[in-house]
């Protein structure tokens, strides 16, 4: 069996391991005195008349004269004190090794090793700042870059950003040539893209591949807590990481990942972050080092079908609310577990990362419209948002096989004492919880865990052990379950067939 692999575009040769870093938000937005100014000045490639062969090799000559001297590789060094393992080794063993052999620039017998890695960037203003993954720099303890002409100057980093996968840096140089941004929401499937960068080490900089859209808003992926990637197929490989996707008019509509692949390689699948995403992000961290997104205060999912057939709803229409945060702004609007919100600000919702992308868009104290469905019953709200909170790192849980319903399969018990301790569970009188599942199960698959507490199911509440047996009694084989569960004090919707 082949298993797809998530790369990072960026290499860290070494130990430049991805962290968890946070950056609260600024109410002031992105108004300032000081905003960076991008490049305006248009080129003429966009008029380029395209009369023959010729002419469509000359239109892709010109964008990378254009673009190319606005990128730079990025290398970085971390000092460690013992030899570690590639960030990429949790796949059974160091990807990186596959390119090259991890360079120490001190004694093999020596108590410290500095590790270097390399990435790529792209200048946005004149006087030096450049935009790049946050996973090229994130950890080093410095960084520098070589410019279009070979200069090397040192840079220091401005701002990061965890959450979209984004940082700025800054250098001391004068006659830079910004990279114009182009606005990625008019990017269209099909188009064709340039991808910059400095592939598999600096002997390849500046490598110029081509390609088309193939996708736009991938989400899911995995890759950051914010997601709305361009997909492309114009080659990508480890190194890429931090420059620009370009599109026929020269101008940056993407910030190049990662790339998917069953090899470690490129397989014609890579992501990049949206021009404009990019530029909202990196313009907070040039103005006050920090970014700052909008919060509502409930958790929220997508509708698939079985949850659309339990509810009475269209599948792919809407993001489903689950737990709606006590004191928050849905809180206090009343927004109630089990609405489904169709609109924001009149944009259509057709999903949680959808909905999710718009809220954080929005600046702490702004007022956003809902639209929303409830019980069959359209109605319509405006919340102002809070600053989002920092979020606590969850504890797993352990899964245990015991004697599983096959019909179900899941096993539910009343959550005593014992229980509670044992999951790591606020004990309480009339619970039950999810104890066992069989991971061959349509509920497993559906994405139910030990430790959920089931609320409802099938629209009934679930206030007693009897009460749910009594529920669950007459359920047989291809009977549609739609249940409310609590998961760590958010509530999710689940609906699956036994």
């Amino acid at each position: 069996m082949k298993y797809l692999l998530l790369v990072f575009a960026g290499i860290a040769v070494g130990a430049l391991v991805f962290s968890n870093v946070e950056f609260s938000l600024s109410s002031r937005g992105l108004s300032f005195s000081n905003s960076p100014s991008f490049a305006t000045a248009k080129n003429n490639i966009e008029n380029y008349p395209i009369q023959s062969l010729k002419g469509f090799n000359e239109a892709f000559v010109q964008i990378a004269e254009s673009a190319t001297p606005s990128v730079v590789t990025i290398f970085t060094e971390k000092t460690v004190n013992q030899r570690i393992g590639s960030p990429f080794g949790f796949w059974g063993r160091p990807f990186f090794d596959d390119f090259f052999d991890m360079p120490e620039i001190a004694p093999r017998n020596g108590q410290k090793k500095v590790l270097q890695g390399i990435g790529s960037g792209v200048v946005v203003t004149a006087d030096g700042y450049i935009l790049t993954n946050n996973h090229v720099i994130d950890n080093a303890d410095a960084v520098y870059i070589r410019t279009f002409d070979n200069k090397k100057i040192d840079a220091k980093v401005i701002g990061k950003d965890s959450k979209t996968d984004l940082a700025v840096i800054k250098v001391n140089a004068k006659n830079l040539k910004p990279i114009l941004i182009g606005d990625s929401d008019k990017l269209r499937v099909g188009e064709w893209v340039i991808a910059i960068g400095s592939p598999l080490g600096e002997n390849f900089a500046r490598t110029v591949t081509q390609g088309i859209v193939s996708a736009k808003g991938r989400a899911n992926v995995g890759l950051a807590d914010y997601e709305d990637f361009i997909q492309t197929d114009a080659a990508i490989n480890p190194g890429n990481s931090g420059g620009p996707l370009v599109n026929i008019n020269g101008e940056l509509v993407g910030i190049n990942t990662a790339i998917a692949s069953r090899t470690g390689g490129f397989d014609g699948i890579g992501f990049a972050v949206p021009s404009n995403m990019a530029q909202k992000v990196m313009t907070a961290l040039i103005t006050t080092g920090k970014v700052t997104r909008g919060y509502l205060g409930v958790s929220i999912q997508d509708i698939d079908e079985n949850i659309a057939k339990a509810m009475h709803l269209k599948a792919g229409e809407g993001a489903l609310v689950g737990t709606v945060v006590e004191g928050g702004p849905a809180a206090k609007i009343g927004i109630k577990t089990g609405d489904v919100i169709l609109d924001i600000n009149d944009q259509k919702v057709t999903g949680s990362i959808e909905l999710r992308n718009a809220i954080s868009s929005q600046l702490p104290g702004s007022m956003v419209k809902f639209r929303v469905l409830r019980n069959g019953t359209i109605m319509l709200f405006q919340a102002r948002l809070e600053e989002q909170p920092a979020r606590g790192v969850a504890s797993a849980m352990t899964e245990e096989q015991e004697k599983i319903p096959a019909v179900l399969g899941f096993k539910a018990e009343e959550l005593t004492a014992r229980l509670a301790q044992k999951l790591n569970l606020v004990p309480g009188s009339g619970k039950v919880v999810l104890t066992a599942l069989d991971p061959a199960s349509n509920a497993y698959l559906a994405g139910l865990r030990v430790g959920d507490i089931i609320l409802t199911l099938n629209r009934q509440s679930v206030n007693s052990f009897a009460g749910y047996s009594a529920l669950i009694k007459n359920i047989k084989s291809g009977d549609l379950l739609f249940l409310l569960v609590e998961r760590k004090g958010n509530k999710i919707y689940f609906a699956f067939n036994v």
